[in-house]
């Protein structure tokens, strides 16, 4: 399991764009971790799924509201991760308003969830294999801390708690 000291691991997740530009083409588009990491502060949270009650009420809502606070904090961009495809990713980002605040960031096959050792094995609850929740902040890839959540808790990966932390960076 990833923790604090550890360099990010190398993966692709996949961005829904509703523009063409920058080199991006509308629809899905791979964003190379490492690269997209490389030279940057990122506060990062995941979440078990799109469209889920506390990931919709509470957690995305949190980061969109406090996305100035971060980056008035240094950090230069705010990433969600979940076990969604882009396309959902980019229909939940539209429906959150996350635009200009936060990268909605789909890790399909669970392949990325699966390397940084922070799975949550749903299935009896008919989701699969998904992202456990938390929280991290990381500096040119490196995990400078992070905030894992207990099975169906949400008290330490929520934006004021990852805010704190990265004001005391």
């Amino acid at each position: 399991m990833i923790k604090v000291g550890d360099k990010l691991p190398a993966g692709t997740l996949m961005e829904y764009s509703e523009v063409e530009g920058e080199g991006c083409s509308i629809g899905p588009n791979p964003v190379d971790v490492h690269k997209a990491s490389a030279g940057k502060t990122i506060a990062i949270f995941a979440l078990p799924g799109a469209f889920t009650p506390t990931c919709s009420a509470k957690h995305v809502p949190g980061f969109v509201q406090q996305a100035a606070d971060f980056k008035a904090a240094g950090v230069d961009e705010i990433w969600c991760i979940s076990v969604n495809d882009a396309f959902v990713m980019g229909a939940w980002a539209r429906d959150q308003k996350t635009a200009g605040a936060v990268r909605m960031l789909g890790d399909g096959s669970a392949e990325y969830t699966k390397a940084t050792g922070l799975t949550l094995d749903l299935t009896a609850r008919g989701m699969g294999l998904r992202s456990n929740r938390y929280s991290m902040l990381v500096k040119d890839g490196v995990v400078k801390s992070l905030n894992i959540e207990a099975p169906g808790k949400f008290e330490v990966s929520d934006a004021g708690t990852l805010l704190a932390q990265a004001k005391a960076l």
